[in-house]
């Protein structure tokens, strides 16, 4: 620079008036989006800036993180808690819903804030870090709780805690005998890939089963730093799963989804969950319906490895659960099964035959 002095630090975008400087926005959008960010939090990472083609108007990567006025346009089928936490918050910071696992959030903060997020109208960077007291009542619960085998970080991103902090949560989680496993569902390796430092790594070590799941919805997010993040994970023994969302406007084609498993592949990620929208508000912009979502997956079968196969699913409200949606390859015809197949997408009778009986008894 003329005066000697350093370049300056690529900085997250938190507000309109960063966005219309980066050249995400016009500037006459920017009076709707101050009274947008009163309502939900906006933050676009420097990674996730670096990625984003400000000339294309339908930027998948834009799409996810870039705040638009529609979103404070609510539709009466969406709810504030589409999940429905907070019926099943037996303390605070714990959600219980299925019986032999349960979700801890000790936060609220995310390193990006994405425009379709099922729980936007409650995380935020100054919200929901629990208290010393609150965090350990949480971890008390679970030891306390020996029918769940299973914890689950989420938030709000649990990577955005200090190592310290994520050390100690995971060694009273693994003090509980009757844990089996631990999961992490985390933004930050492929958003703020930087956090993934050694310290954090480290910190994951543990003696129960630990997997991470990496959410990520466009192929063009494993770009070399998150690669370079996922690397050191899976260099510190972390077992890496995946979770998407299906988007409108950002992997609703088989071409897409194609790309993005073959990408999680490549980096050792095992696609895991394809979750149907979410129907929190202002995000009907997003949603493609179930219908287009089990045609599209279906024109994946027999193309695609069985590794790249994720589990489709919906969360009922409610808290009924996670519903497998498909698609279906298989109908029942009489006492038959009609089997299509997936590589001349035609079906085979499969006849049913009596149950063998049991072997004869060796005489003697």
């Amino acid at each position: 620079m003329p005066d000697g002095s350093a370049p300056l630090k690529p900085r997250t975008l938190r507000d309109a008036a960063g966005l219309v400087e980066a050249g995400l926005v016009p500037p006459e959008a920017a009076p709707g989006l101050e009274r947008l960010s009163a309502t939900y939090a906006i933050a676009i990472t420097p990674v996730v800036r670096a990625l984003i083609d400000p000339a294309d108007p339908a930027d998948p990567i834009a799409r996810q993180y870039v705040p638009d006025i529609a979103e404070l346009e609510t539709l009466p089928e969406e709810r504030s808690d589409p999940t429905s936490d907070a019926p099943f918050t037996p303390v605070k910071g714990v959600v219980h819903r299925y019986p032999d696992r349960a979700l801890l959030k000790p936060l609220l903060a995310c390193p990006v804030y994405c425009r379709f997020c099922f729980r936007r109208e409650v995380v935020g960077p100054d919200g929901g870090l629990l208290s010393e007291a609150e965090l350990e009542a949480a971890l008390d619960w679970f030891a306390a709780t020996p029918t769940v085998r299973e914890a689950i970080l989420t938030g709000g991103d649990p990577l955005m805690l200090s190592p310290r902090r994520l050390r100690h949560i995971l060694a009273r989680l693994s003090a509980s005998p009757h844990l089996d496993i631990i999961r992490l569902h985390s933004r930050v390796p492929v958003s703020a890939p930087g956090r993934v430092t050694a310290a954090l790594a480290e910190a994951l070590d543990s003696e129960k089963a630990l997997f991470l799941c990496v959410h990520t919805n466009h192929a063009r997010e494993f770009a070399a730093p998150a690669l370079d993040a996922l690397r050191r994970l899976r260099r510190a023994g972390v077992a890496l799963l995946g979770q998407s969302v299906l988007l409108r406007g950002v992997n609703d084609s088989a071409e897409a989804l194609e790309a993005l498993f073959r990408a999680m592949l490549a980096a050792q990620v095992k696609p895991y969950y394809l979750h149907q929208l979410d129907r929190a508000p202002g995000t009907a912009r997003f949603e493609v319906p179930i219908a287009e979502g089990r045609r599209i997956l279906r024109a994946l079968r027999g193309r695609l490895t069985g590794l790249a196969w994720p589990a489709y699913v919906l969360d009922l409200p409610g808290g009924a659960g996670k519903a497998p949606l498909g698609p279906d390859f298989a109908t029942a015809e009489g006492a038959d099964w009609l089997v299509e197949g997936p590589l001349d997408h035609e079906p085979h009778r499969h006849p049913a035959r009596a149950h063998p009986s049991a072997p004869p008894r060796a005489a003697g």
